[in-house]
């Protein structure tokens, strides 16, 4: 998995920087000819973004896959992990990750890759 960002500079989409233009790099060479990959793009801003959405639901997904927990069962461990959950007395209830700032997806797609080194998946 990789994402990245990028900046429309006279027209074009252009690499926010170096490290990002060699990451792609990297992505396309571990590529095998012929393999599909899934594209989103959003724009940022200080509200969570699509992108983010989308990445730390792909990592639960994996995570899931690889530890034999429901999608749900697993949503809910990242989202406990990351700090999205209260206890309200008789209940817990966790954020939605579409209410989320840009900083807790952040810390929620951080969550997932550290549960992800615990089963040996690289999910960063």
């Amino acid at each position: 998995m990789f994402s990245f960002k990028l900046t429309k500079s006279d027209g074009k989409l252009v690499y926010i920087n170096e490290n990002t233009k060699i990451s792609y790099q990297l992505f396309l060479d571990k590529l095998q000819e012929g393999q599909e990959i899934e594209v989103f793009m959003g724009l940022t801003s200080d509200t969570g973004s699509l992108a983010q959405l989308a990445k730390v639901h792909a990592c639960i997904r994996e995570l899931a896959k690889e530890s034999g927990y429901t999608f749900e069962e697993m949503k809910f461990i990242v989202k406990k992990h990351s700090g999205l959950c209260y206890d309200a007395g008789d209940a817990e209830y966790c954020k939605s990750f579409k209410d989320c700032s840009k900083d807790e997806l952040a810390m929620a797609i951080e969550s997932a890759i550290e549960l992800g080194r615990d089963l040996n998946l690289n999910l960063a």
